[in-house]
């Protein structure tokens, strides 16, 4: 089985060349990603291998589609980049990592959490050039105040898992809550804790002094943080997200970032971070006038979509994608076929 692995990074290779090898598969490595012009470099291949980055729209696939490939690997979770309707119509399969490694995730937003609170990444540059002076240094104690994990999949789970050791109120929302939590009050208490409940959307926004998302980007949850539901939080609130960009408006963002409506932002994605993430950008000039507003913000901590980067996860991700790989191959079920 040959496969085209697009967005190819050094440490793909360390990862993936070992499992491929041992399972007698050919991996073309390219750095180009996946689009409308670079598909056909998948010609003499079987699969594609992509990231959160490349494009697989409509256009994409039917390129793909004139070629020899009958399957598209993620190695991530998220398939939004994916025209899933145009892959089942030409008979490409689709197939995801659907959890590596939740705890990296949750305990990454843990660290978005303490560092914007506690003013960490400014105490850091200060200590550097001798600056010792704590003059606008000052968080909260997060014990006793409530967080709201928006999402509670593998990943949000282990943020509630993680969460208990700070002895915080947790208001979970999810339009598919854990039936444990619902139906069992008494076993979720003790594997959970008893400050945690779901409540609405709208309730969680209100009382929360601190927002984690750890949801997938999809039409229903695309921009769900925006003008209105950001008017709905308390002044002051901290904002987590290490899921996908898309889940805020960032115009909105800017706009409640200038009327000093958080304490702290915490980014591990952004909107329009195909353009610049996982790329060394440090001598180019940045046209993207909101990325740049962005990091401006002293109060914001922007990084590059690293909350998964892990060497458990790194290993578990390419695991994963390579026994999807073999299935295709030998026509087996396929058990992590995405389908909508």
């Amino acid at each position: 089985m040959k496969i085209a692995f697009y967005d190819t990074k050094p440490y793909d290779k360390i990862w993936f060349e070992p499992i491929a090898k041992e399972k007698g598969f050919e991996i073309l490595f390219l750095e180009e990603k996946l689009n409308v012009h670079t598909a056909s470099f998948a010609k003499d291949c079987d699969a594609v291998c992509i990231f959160v980055n490349d494009c697989a729209d409509k256009k994409t696939i039917d390129e793909l589609a004139k070629t020899s490939v009958k399957g598209i690997l993620l190695r991530c979770a998220g398939f939004n980049n994916v025209d899933v309707k145009a892959a089942e119509a030409s008979n490409i399969a689709v197939m995801r990592v659907p959890s590596y490694s939740p705890r990296a995730v949750a305990e990454y937003a843990l660290g978005l959490l303490l560092t914007v609170n506690r003013k960490i990444h400014r105490a850091y540059v200060r200590t550097r050039d001798f600056n010792y002076s704590i003059n606008g240094l000052m968080g909260m104690d997060l014990c006793n105040k409530t967080i709201g994990i928006v999402g509670t999949g593998k990943i949000g789970q282990a943020m509630m898992s993680i969460i208990r050791g700070l002895d915080m109120k947790v208001l979970l929302y999810d339009p598919y809550p854990i039936k444990e939590l619902i139906e069992k009050q008494e076993s979720a208490i003790k594997k959970w804790g008893e400050n945690m409940e779901y409540v609405t959307l709208d309730v969680l926004l209100a009382k929360s002094d601190v927002i984690s998302l750890h949801c997938p980007l999809s039409k229903s949850t695309h921009h769900m943080i925006n003008k209105e539901s950001i008017s709905m939080m308390k002044d002051n609130v901290i904002l987590i997200n290490t899921s996908r960009g898309g889940l805020i408006n960032t115009q909105d963002l800017l706009d409640a970032l200038a009327d000093k409506k958080f304490a702290g932002v915490g980014l591990d994605v952004y909107e329009e971070e195909d353009a610049y993430f996982f790329e060394d950008m440090s001598d180019e000039l940045i046209t993207d006038d909101d990325l740049v507003r962005l990091t401006s913000y002293r109060n914001v901590i922007l990084t590059s979509h690293q909350a998964f980067f892990t060497q458990e996860a790194m290993h578990e991700i390419a695991k994963i994608t390579l026994e999807n790989a073999e299935q295709l191959k030998n026509g087996e079920n396929l058990e992590n076929l995405v389908t909508i």
